[in-house]
């Protein structure tokens, strides 16, 4: 046979292996037979594959579980635990790691304070020790790691650091994908923390049924994360959503409301002047419920810039402040609707604290997804024996 026939043989292969892969990934057990029908290949053809596959560690052999009548045809399933991603959050008072397999299955976590005003080199040490603890408590060789995805305060540019602005100190001089690459070979992604989130709502949050969707950061900072058609936008050098350095929306200032509320315990925590503000605004204090009004006000401006300009199906408000949608929702919505021609529909988030490092994880599975399924079908990687 001809070296082209051969090499057309081995390529027909490798497409028709990707695409059971691709017909099994998130699906329950399937049969041969089921996964023909899906695929459109042949029975005789798919069971070929399917053995390959098993053999290569891909796919596994579900064995029944003894409650069929006779002799059951045999169901695989993709191996999820084939691989592995990390989603990283690197906050201004936190590092959070996620583990997962390429289902995005969360098989482990660990989180490490860090100091708000942390220079860069105890923030990289926080962000080693974490990565350390988390694979650790997995068992996990970074060799087994496929993709790791960044959050990070401020807009991320080309190169994967935050020139334009961020909150951490010193932190625009450093390239953390730099950093982490003595330590893996694989594609390693930074991207800012609100894109992240918006991403993580429309995954597994509030915003699952939306291709368009504006993400509102609600917290001791503002900011926004869009999704346009099913796919994040970050604009020509990584900036967009970021209407709060207009100063006339008032975003920069409009936590300032909560924090300074008059009444506020002098030895109270800055971390815990919010909790304090709306659980006192619940009770019906004035000065509370009087700023939560300011605070709204400002909020829905930049909002309704973003909503007037991209007409979203859903505002997702996330963030810490979302913890108390029930106080900030229906103003908020009033609000939109003074300001707007449409007032989409408003959702709180109720991913908490792991938004961030959850879209971490689905960017980091769509850089495995696209380095299998899109990148002119590459060979598959060999896995670990």
């Amino acid at each position: 046979m001809p070296e082209t026939a051969g090499a057309d043989v081995s390529k027909l292969r490798e497409i028709n292996s990707l695409s059971i892969l691709r017909a099994m990934r998130g699906q329950p057990p399937v049969t041969v037979t089921e996964l023909a029908h899906r695929t459109g290949l042949s029975r005789p053809g798919t069971d070929v594959v399917v053995r390959g596959l098993v053999t290569d560690g891909w796919v596994q052999v579900v064995e029944p579980d003894g409650s069929s009548v006779g002799r059951p045809a045999r169901r695989y399933r993709f191996n999820a635990g084939a691989g592995h991603v990390l989603g990283v959050d690197v906050g201004v008072h936190k590092i959070l790691v996620l583990l997962a397999d390429l289902e995005g299955q969360v098989l482990h976590s660990h989180r490490l304070p860090v100091e708000p005003d942390a220079d860069p080199a105890a923030r990289l040490q926080a962000l080693d020790t974490a990565i350390t603890q988390c694979l650790a408590d997995a068992g996990m060789p970074p060799g087994q790691i496929w993709a790791v995805t960044v959050g990070v305060t401020g807009p991320v540019d080309a190169t994967g650091r935050t020139t334009l602005f961020t909150p951490l100190p010193g932190w625009a001089s450093v390239s953390p994908a730099e950093h982490l690459s003595a330590r893996f070979t694989c594609p390693i992604l930074v991207e800012n923390d609100c894109k992240l989130a918006a991403v993580a709502e429309r995954w597994k949050g509030a915003a699952q049924d939306a291709d368009d969707i504006v993400y509102v950061l609600a917290g001791m900072r503002t900011g926004a994360g869009l999704i346009l058609d099913g796919t994040l936008r970050r604009g020509y050098a990584g900036a967009a959503g970021e209407i709060g350095a207009l100063k006339a929306v008032r975003w920069l200032s409009a936590p300032s409301h909560i924090e300074n509320c008059p009444g506020v315990p002098e030895g109270i925590h800055p971390n815990d002047k919010a909790a304090w503000v709306f659980e006192r605004a619940r009770e019906g204090d004035r000065h509370a419920r009087q700023a939560l009004r300011r605070y709204v006000k400002d909020l829905a401006v930049g909002a309704a810039a973003l909503v007037l300009a991209l007409d979203p199906q859903v505002v997702i408000l996330g963030g810490g402040y979302s913890r108390s949608a029930d106080l900030l929702i229906e103003p908020f919505e009033r609000e939109l609707g003074r300001l707007c021609l449409r007032v989409p529909e408003i959702r709180a988030s109720d991913l908490g604290a792991d938004s961030v490092a959850l879209g971490a994880l689905r960017v980091a599975l769509d850089q495995v997804d696209a380095r299998l399924f899109t990148d002119g079908m590459p060979a598959l990687p060999a896995l670990p024996a």
